[in-house]
């Protein structure tokens, strides 16, 4: 809680002077930025600055007209826009030593006598100045390993691409034999090559390379400035995972209030992360993705206590960084985190179904009441049990099954899923397991299981779907259907199905007189339920006509929504960012603790 105080210790020593001194610092990067981009595409315009930058003109700070000073500035003006204090670090030094050399350079007459020199005398020290005004506003901290792990990517992958580069020199030399170059030689060649991105040919008299040989060395070197950088300047990526304690708080807070969020036994996933409230009455579980500490659902516990477990959460992702997001908030949930300065975005709605009401009499109905009593007159039955009624063989043996009908090697979910099965935490979710009907009348093969987690004491929501893919057709319908049915077994009043997102842009796009851009956005929709199955969910929900329960996404700024959305996409396994080989991912997760 140290670092969340000083945080928000560093937000009110903000003032108007050091937010402009920020800005100022920011924007001068950015410009920067684009200039060497610009320089390094316009061929001649990057010559003028080269050829300024090494005779009698100074540049400003980072700009000598190239691709990999473009990524420098570019790392920093976006880091420096996270408010990390390791970016202003880097430039104080940078942009002092700049300055400093200027002042030196300024000692003599004929450097005074360029007025460009001025001007770049002007700039360095009004960026210089700018980062001294807006010191206040970079606190943010990255990972403590991060100078480490920058360290060990330059040393390694100076080391492998210098080789790379040796190896392009050799194969592609058509140097004369009057000199024959060593292989020592053709190393310092292709490793002057990355670190100057340039090198004096003169000094290699038997290496003779085509162009495109540099071309490749020199993007070989920007790859890997970038890999530093990024090593040098990355988020903290993770944050303590729930302990045994903060399980054993919420579990106690969803006892209470569980029946307020259908969300809120999701909590419980155990790589989340939890922040409580003073009174610890309330807390925010997250889990932190790529730069983004992103909550699930409303907070867990009294509605009166959320905003004091908000503050910190908020507080924690300024401190390092992070930017703060909110997936299947409930309208509730999003007016509290709205008066934290956060924004609402509709994402879908939730079909939540009345057992009482349900029915499948009528016209309306048809089609579900006939494939219902297809499915039924085939000879499948459905057992409904908690997990903790179920032996321990029979519960391990389930387990198997569904790991085995799983569609791909990713267990998907995160908001809206518990990602585990058969843990002995869990013996109050309910277990439905259709089995076809055997010799003599006996149940017969296993076919399908579906897994529901408490919703309060009377309320269930679903969180796992498994079925064998050679059974009938309607399978997954038919259980629902039974489990609706016979919700008195259980006790049960009000049921949870899937999450329907833009469930509002198919049903007002489908009605007569629906606008083009409505239309063009169904159909581009629909275009992508191809690969995520956006369009069959909400079709598959429909058909029980449940109550069509919206759920938000909150954020604070709208440029910070593409970032949110790769985020939330790795969180529920939709999308896999590129990182470790499968083989170590796997070592990994099946090492002790």
């Amino acid at each position: 809680m140290g670092e969340v105080r000083s945080a928000e210790e560093a937000a009110r020593r903000s003032t108007a002077r050091s937010r402009r001194g920020a800005a100022f610092a920011i924007w001068y990067l950015r410009v920067v930025s684009f200039i060497n981009f610009l320089s390094a595409v316009w061929v001649t315009f990057g010559q003028d600055l080269r050829r300024h930058n090494t005779e009698n003109y100074f540049t400003p700070y980072l700009l000598t007209a190239g691709f990999s000073s473009g990524v420098i500035a570019l790392f920093l003006a976006v880091t420096m826009r996270r408010r990390k204090r390791a970016a202003w670090i880097v430039n104080m030094v940078l942009g002092g030593l700049v300055l400093l050399a200027y002042l030196l350079a300024f000692l003599f007459g004929e450097i005074r006598q360029h007025a460009q020199n001025w001007v770049s005398l002007a700039l360095t020290t009004a960026f210089v100045v700018a980062l001294v005004l807006g010191r206040r506003e970079f606190y943010a901290k990255g990972d403590r390993s991060n100078p480490r792990l920058a360290s060990l990517v330059a040393v390694v992958g100076l080391l492998v691409t210098s080789l790379i580069a040796t190896a392009l020199v050799t194969v592609t030399n058509t140097a004369h034999d009057d000199y024959r170059s060593t292989f020592l030689d053709r190393w310092r060649y292709g490793a002057l090559r990355l670190i100057s991105v340039a090198a004096d040919d003169a000094r290699f008299p038997g290496i003779t390379t085509p162009g495109w040989v540099n071309v490749v060395i020199n993007i070989l070197s920007t790859l890997l400035l970038i890999a530093v950088v990024y090593a040098a300047f990355r988020s903290r990526r993770a944050v303590d995972p729930l302990s045994p304690e903060d399980e054993a708080k919420l579990r106690a807070l969803l006892d209470k209030h569980g029946d307020r969020d259908s969300l809120g036994y999701f909590s419980l996933r155990r790589e989340k992360s939890a922040l409580w409230s003073p009174t610890g009455k309330a807390a925010v579980v997250y889990r932190v993705v790529g730069g983004v500490s992103l909550a699930s659902g409303d907070p867990i516990g009294d509605p009166e206590a959320w905003p004091g477990a908000i503050d910190p959460w908020l507080a924690e992702a300024r401190e390092h960084g992070w930017i703060p997001a909110v997936m299947g908030a409930s309208e509730e949930a999003g007016t509290v985190y709205a008066r934290h300065g956060m924004d609402a975005l509709e994402l879908g709605d939730e079909a939540l179904v009345e057992t009482a009401d349900f029915t499948l009499d009528g016209r309306a109905m048809r089609g579900v009441r006939q494939a219902y009593n297809r499915v039924k007159r085939a000879g499948y039955v459905v057992t409904i049990r908690r997990h903790a009624d179920i032996p321990e063989a029979e519960m391990a043996e389930l387990v198997r099954r569904a790991d085995d009908w799983r569609d791909g090697e990713t267990e998907r979910g995160f908001s809206m899923a518990l990602g585990r099965l058969g843990d002995p935490a869990d013996g109050q979710c309910v277990m439905l397991e259709c089995r076809d009907t055997g010799e003599g009348g006996a149940p017969g093969e296993l076919r399908a299981v579906l897994s529901f987690v408490p919703w309060g004491p009377h309320g269930l929501s679903l969180d796992l779907m498994r079925r064998d893919r050679e059974a009938e057709n309607g399978l997954m319908e038919f259980m629902v259907i039974q489990l609706l049915q016979r919700s008195g077994e259980i006790g049960i009043t009000q049921v949870s199905l899937n999450f329907a997102m833009f469930r509002s842009v198919f049903e007002r796009g489908s009605r007569l007189g629906a606008g083009p851009v409505l239309r063009l956005w169904r159909a581009l929709l629909g275009f992508f339920s191809r690969w995520w199955q956006i369009e069959s969910l909400y079709r598959a929900n429909a058909k029980y006509r449940p109550i069509w329960e919206p759920r938000f996404m909150l954020f604070e700024k709208s440029a910070d929504l593409a970032r949110i959305s790769i985020a939330a996409g790795r969180a529920e396994g939709f999308l896999e960012a590129p990182g470790l080989p499968e083989w170590l991912h796997r070592a990994r997760l099946g090492a002790p603790g």
